[in-house]
């Protein structure tokens, strides 16, 4: 065991540079050890201590997550910019029929109509410190899989608690390298959030899912909101009294050209990517967890999508669920293309044959590491009708939401059991205050036609030992099999089907009648399934978990000069490039950015993906462009960079050499699809929006030049 962790120590302190500079998503307190150097090279004219520095102000702190995506501050007073894709559930949530900020766009002209957005945060990172020597301290050789699990999550709990003693940060250690590396990461959460503005969705999404993931891009994904603090400057809930944020450091805005071969930074908090997966684990993705959500996904987006053309409140109340649905549906169909295409599990596989030759040379390297690959292998394929089954119970019911109101009733059923009458009264209460809430987003008449192919496709594709019993129990013997019959009895006679229903049973609470509802029948009928499923699939993690720990070790030891990073694993990392054009196929050149002569050239009128504004066709045929156009006289709207990015960095600042923001990162391309299980270092590539597209859109666009006014502007 300790020979495991002094290897990765050491090759952490002295690695190579044999890898592609691009290639990697880095640990910001290694920026001087690994990073600097080359970086420096490639044209950087900072030192690491401007980009992390626990004693000075420094890039990390302008640098926030946000809910699933990255933001970076802006300005003096807390301006925040992230993707347009990022704010879309806030933008979302403030629009109605008369006023739909998605169709039409917001700005908010002065700080008092900044609009408060519940569930967004801004986590501004304090610190990253290693603390694998402490959590490492009780793990002994011979221990099992659990009693390790068990010894290092003690230690973890006691750091944590230690490190947010006396004052109110978020603490978390993680794990890095598969498990061989921890870190304590120290955050400060600010929970007063407003949405400043937004451009309309014809900009903001422009090409929407026929653009999504592909260059070349005109999407205008941008956001802007802003970052309160309470009168003393510490995080405080939302108050008319909090104040504009009065951060360490802001971000500097560059207006100056962007020219190919330029250096570029990335820093955000990238999800996950699984760069040390196995042949084993990339022909699950291709067999089992892509296609069940190109399949589910599609049917059940193809209903939302008529309907929301067809309602114009059906399309506000379901715009961010699509949205969300839909992109990660696209991402699997690209995936599973370009890990064919690319030859992905091919490459894994040699890099296996290399290890079972390089373990046998030597007893040592057997004794240690032998067992790493049958681990992996046998706890994927052990798994795999389960993990079939799970996926299939997750990805229908997101399609059948009327299950989604079954905490209420079972919440209202426990209050009711209780007999307690004020606790009943308070209970009621407090659900009759919610209910315009709870049905903002729903239509019934959607849900009905979606839950229908949900359940007609749960029930062809699943095989009978994870079908819940309600389809034979009911539907069979009461509807003669019938699916489509018994979901329109289920919605006509349940309570949650709608707010009147729902309301008309809250004067009048029983305790039968919601025992008795068909969605309580059905939702019990899952959840049994749901528990064994899951009992089955978590029965084969510490195996999949102990050979994923050996195999990340294993390589670090078999390629002693090549230059390692761990997968990305939601935490602030850093990426460096160039600003490139690429090749993506025999004969094609895409080159680095693109215009809004591009936009005018795919403007459809009437398009649900495609049509424009039409101040935006005016302004952009006249040129006027103000001071953010191009020297050479066009607008620039998204550029490429060889950045490596993945989900979680949608919203990361893309900068210059100086640290200046030059643009927002929002997307990867096409041809690199595979990129989160194999770097593909001659087709990878950033898609970011341009911030000078930005500007001119926020200002001479939009009329929000005082925005712009807040920044402090380089040109």
């Amino acid at each position: 065991m300790k020979k495991i962790f002094a290897a990765v120590i050491l090759l952490m302190s002295v690695f190579s540079f044999t890898a592609r500079a691009d290639e990697g998503m880095w640990i910001l307190p290694l920026i001087e050890k690994l990073n600097i150097g080359q970086m420096t090279e490639m044209g950087l004219r900072l030192s690491a201590e401007d980009i992390y520095s626990l004693n000075k102000a420094s890039i990390k702190d302008a640098i926030v997550s946000i809910p699933g995506c990255t933001g970076e501050i802006v300005s003096s007073q807390g301006l925040m910019l992230t993707n347009h894709h990022c704010g879309y559930d806030a933008i979302q949530s403030h629009s109605t029929v008369d006023h739909d900020y998605l169709t039409d766009g917001f700005w908010a002209m002065t700080k008092e109509h900044e609009l408060p957005c519940s569930g967004m945060y801004a986590n501004f990172l304090l610190k990253i410190e290693d603390v694998t020597s402490k959590v490492m301290e009780n793990v002994k050789p011979g221990m099992s899989e659990s009693e390790r699990s068990s010894a290092i999550n003690d230690a973890r709990r006691t750091i944590e608690k230690q490190a947010s003693n006396g004052n109110n940060y978020r603490t978390s250690v993680t794990s890095f390298f598969g498990g061989n590396y921890y870190y304590l990461l120290v955050y400060e959460r600010y929970t007063d959030v407003r949405l400043v503005g937004a451009p309309p969705s014809s900009i903001g999404k422009f090409g929407d899912d026929t653009d999504n993931w592909e260059w070349p891009r005109h999407t205008g994904d941008f956001s802007v909101f802003r970052v309160y603090s309470g009168p003393d400057g510490r995080p405080a809930s939302y108050s008319s009294g909090n104040i504009p944020l009065k951060p360490k450091y802001w971000l500097p805005v560059s207006l100056k050209d962007l020219n190919k071969g330029d250096f570029t930074m990335v820093f955000g908090y990238p999800g996950r990517t699984q760069r040390y997966y196995t042949s084993y684990e990339v022909n699950e993705l291709l067999a089992i967890t892509n296609p069940n959500r190109i399949k589910i996904r599609g049917i059940k987006q193809e209903i939302w999508m008529a309907d929301m053309k067809a309602d114009h409140k059906i399309d506000i109340q379901y715009a961010a669920s699509y949205s969300y649905s839909s992109n990660y549906w696209k991402y699997s169909i690209g995936q599973n293309m370009q890990l064919e295409k690319n030859n992905v599990l091919e490459k894994k596989e040699s890099i296996e044959t290399r290890f079972s030759s390089w373990i046998k040379a030597d007893p040592d390297r057997q004794a240690r590491y032998g067992e790493a690959l049958n681990l992996i292998r046998s706890s994927i394929q052990g798994r795999a009708p389960y993990l079939n089954a799970q996926q299939y119970l997750s990805e229908c019911m997101q399609g059948f939401e009327l299950l989604g109101f079954n905490p209420y009733g079972s919440l209202l059923l426990s209050v009711l059991r209780s007999g307690d009458k004020q606790h009943i009264a308070e209970t009621v209460r407090r659900t009759k205050e919610n209910l315009g809430e709870i049905y903002k987003n729903y239509s019934a008449a959607t849900d009905r036609k979606s839950t229908k192919a949900m359940l007609r496709l749960y029930r062809a594709d699943v095989p009978e030992k994870f079908q819940p019993d309600f389809f034979s129990k009911i539907v069979d013997r009461k509807f003669g099999g019938d699916i489509d019959k018994f979901v329109d009895d289920m919605f006509d006679r349940s309570i949650f089907t709608n707010e009147s229903k729902l309301t008309a049973f809250l004067n009048k609470p029983s305790a039968k009648i919601l025992e008795n509802d068909p969605v309580a029948l059905v939702a019990e009928s899952f959840n049994k399934v749901i528990d064994y499923v899951s009992t089955e699939v978590s029965r084969f993690d510490e195996d999949l978990t102990k050979g994923r720990r050996l195999w990340i070790a294993a390589l670090m030891e078999m390629d002693p000069g090549k230059t390692f990073y761990p997968d990305a694993n939601s935490t602030m990392r850093m990426s460096y490039g160039t600003i490139q054009d690429y090749d993506p196929r025999d004969a094609v050149t895409y080159k680095y950015y693109t215009t809004t002569d591009g936009v005018l050239a795919k403007y459809k009128p009437g398009d649900y993906e495609f049509d424009l504004p039409q101040r935006f066709i005016e302004l952009a045929n006249k040129k006027q462009f103000g001071r953010y156009a191009s020297s050479k006289g066009y607008m620039p709207v998204c550029f490429l960079t060889t950045n490596d990015i993945t989900g979680g960095n949608s919203g990361s600042p893309v900068l210059n050499s100086k640290g200046e923001l030059i643009g927002l990162a929002f997307d990867g391309n096409w041809e690199a699809m595979s990129g989160d299980v194999a770097y593909e270092p001659l087709l990878q590539r950033t898609i970011a929006v341009d911030i000078r597209y930005v500007l001119w859109i926020m200002d001479i666009y939009s009329g929000a030049g005082h925005l712009v006014d807040e920044m402090t502007i380089r040109e």
